[in-house]
Formats: C-alpha cells, structure tokens, sequence
C-alpha cells in the first residue's frame, strides 16, 4: 500500500510518500514545499497545491495521512494550517483517493510508542524504521513519513483504508481499490 503523509503548513509543507506491507515500510519520496512569508496568501496556497497534486499525481498514492488541525495559541497559524488541510482534503476527493485526518499525538504513539514524544524522538524512528543513515530533515519531512507510517502501518493491519467519509470495507470493495491503486501506478 502506498500512503501519502502530509504535514500541512502555509510556509511549508511536508510531504512524505512510504510503501507499507505487513511488517515493514520503504521509503519513496519526502520533500518540503516552501512558500514565501511576504507572498500573498493566495499565490502562496496556488503554489502550494500545485506542487501537492503534482506530487499526488506523480506518486499515485492509495491513500493519503493528513496530521489534522489543533489549537494553537496562534490563529493566524491556525489558519494556515486550516488553509492547507483544505486544499489536500479536495485534491484528494477530485482523485477518489481515501484521506484519514491523524492528530499529532496518535501519530507521535504509533510511530514512538510515546504519544508526546518530540520532534527528534519521532525523527529518529522514522530513520530506523526506513533503514535511512540520518534523520529526515527538515522535520516537516520526517512528521510527513511518520503520518505515511502510522496510518499505512494501520491500514495493513486491519485490512481497511480509512478516509474521512469511509466506513468499513468489504473484501470486494478491498480487492476492487487495491486492483485499482495498481493499475494508476501502473503495475
């Protein structure tokens, strides 16, 4: 299964893409997407979802991990983040492609065991658990790999892609979404 994780931010983004099979995940890709923080917004989100459905596009993820928007102290953040997590959440309905929305702490404890682990703490796990030298950097990255893990790690456990708007799903409808995620990468 291949699962797109992304670390929505207005001044950047996390993006990280990992293939997960019972047992083990692989890393495909992670990059940052960055915007200027004197840009106006609205050519900083128009970037910014350009460069995520060329990425969705270019990687045909089954299923997409979105970390979901918590209270900050900052709004403006929080609008940003808000902003972002939109712009994914309808690039991925246009593309039929499953979304799940994992809080920051149910992440952090899949991935950790440790639901407030810090951003080195959770650095360092995605490393080990794709086999990778160093850390990914920035952290942006390595929060994206680690939503990719989490939920893809899950996933594969249950049998069941869970999206916003999904429920559970039969063998058939399984069989017919993993049929079809293969055919868009084009194996």
């Amino acid at each position: 299964m291949r699962v797109l994780g992304i670390d929505p931010g207005l001044t950047r983004l996390g993006l990280g893409v990992v293939d997960v099979t019972p047992g083990s995940q692989q890393l495909v890709h992670f990059s940052v997407l960055r915007t200027g923080a004197g840009d106006p917004v609205e050519q900083r989100l128009l970037q910014l979802a350009l460069g995520l459905e060329s990425r969705i596009d270019e990687f045909q993820p089954d299923t997409i991990a979105l970390e979901r928007v918590f209270a900050q102290q900052n709004l403006h953040s929080v609008m940003g983040v808000a902003q972002i997590s939109g712009i994914a959440l309808r690039a991925a309905a246009e593309r039929r492609i499953p979304i799940a929305m994992l809080t920051p702490t149910a992440v952090k404890g899949a991935v950790t065991g440790y639901g407030q682990a810090d951003k080195a703490q959770v650095g360092e796990m995605v490393r080990r658990l794709l086999r990778l030298a160093a850390p990914p950097k920035p952290a942006d990255a390595a929060d994206a790999l680690a939503l990719a893990i989490a939920h893809g790690r899950a996933s594969v456990r249950t049998g069941v892609v869970k999206g916003s708007g999904s429920g559970q799903q039969t063998a058939a409808q399984r069989a017919w979404a993993e049929a079809e995620a293969k055919a868009r990468r084009g194996r």
